[in-house]
């Protein structure tokens, strides 16, 4: 009966984000936050691995104090508990901090079989931190992950690859991320949502990890411009001489 961890993130709602059309900069005072939709693959696979092969599931998140809002809504989607790792600071973390600050609190604190991360966040998408997280712990892992298995102490992960897919076998303890087609994630319902609320959650401050401070400053974060100029052409001799001119003029061949 496997232990399972699923590592999640509380990201802006991109539907809410407004762009301002003269500055192109991101207006985000209306904006609400969400569990990355790639990590809500994740935590859906690990309670559905969870009713399969029995263990538990606990989700785990870093953030600043705000994504404290997250813990119901992913209690509500299956794991029996949570860990909450935050600091003021952790607004502007990159990927590598944020491996080695889950690795330091996974490692300390937490029993683990399995670590099942989305295949990137809904945020920045680096597809880093999987990876980084593993390479702390000293944990084999797979990436692009499609279906999960596991089999006399390993987990057997179908994983796409250019030329198709690829098994591959681990010994446990490993981790995965995995694809957004591997499930379609469940809808919480009311008895859920209210059950999520009586779950324990561990709530680990910044400050008893050490020194993690942020390497990164975003600076701005500008909309990106879309310029679209529709021009048609015939098949003509004429008709195919402009189109090639008019890719000489826009720089498109040279």
């Amino acid at each position: 009966m496997p232990d399972i961890i699923v590592c999640y993130k509380w990201v802006i709602d991109s539907a809410d984000i407004k762009i301002a059309p003269d500055s192109r900069e991101l207006i985000l005072d209306r904006v609400d936050y969400r569990i990355s939709d790639y990590d809500r693959n994740a935590i859906e696979e690990a309670v559905r691995l969870q009713e399969r092969y029995g263990g538990t599931v606990t989700a785990v998140t870093v953030g600043t104090p705000a994504a404290k809002k997250s813990l119901k809504d992913v209690l509500s989607r299956g794991p029996e508990k949570a860990c909450f790792v935050y600091d003021p600071a952790f607004a502007d973390l990159e990927p590598s901090q944020t491996a080695a600050i889950l690795a330091s609190v996974i490692g300390s604190h937490l029993k683990y079989d399995l670590i099942i991360c989305g295949e990137g966040s809904g945020d920045l998408y680096a597809q880093q931190v999987g990876p980084r997280l593993a390479e702390n712990l000293g944990i084999p892992s797979a990436a692009f992950v499609s279906k999960i298995t596991i089999e006399d102490g390993h987990v057997i992960a179908e994983r796409k690859v250019e030329e198709g897919i690829e098994v591959v076998s681990m010994p446990l303890p490993a981790l995965v991320t995995v694809l957004p087609e591997i499930n379609t994630p469940r809808v919480p319902g009311l008895k859920d949502t209210l059950a999520a609320a009586k779950k324990p959650v561990l709530e680990i401050k910044g400050a008893d990890l050490g020194q993690f401070k942020p390497c990164l400053q975003t600076v701005k974060v500008l909309g990106a411009k879309m310029e679209r100029q529709g021009e048609k052409f015939g098949a003509e001799p004429s008709e195919i001489s402009r189109f090639i001119g008019a890719l000489f003029k826009e720089g498109v061949i040279a």
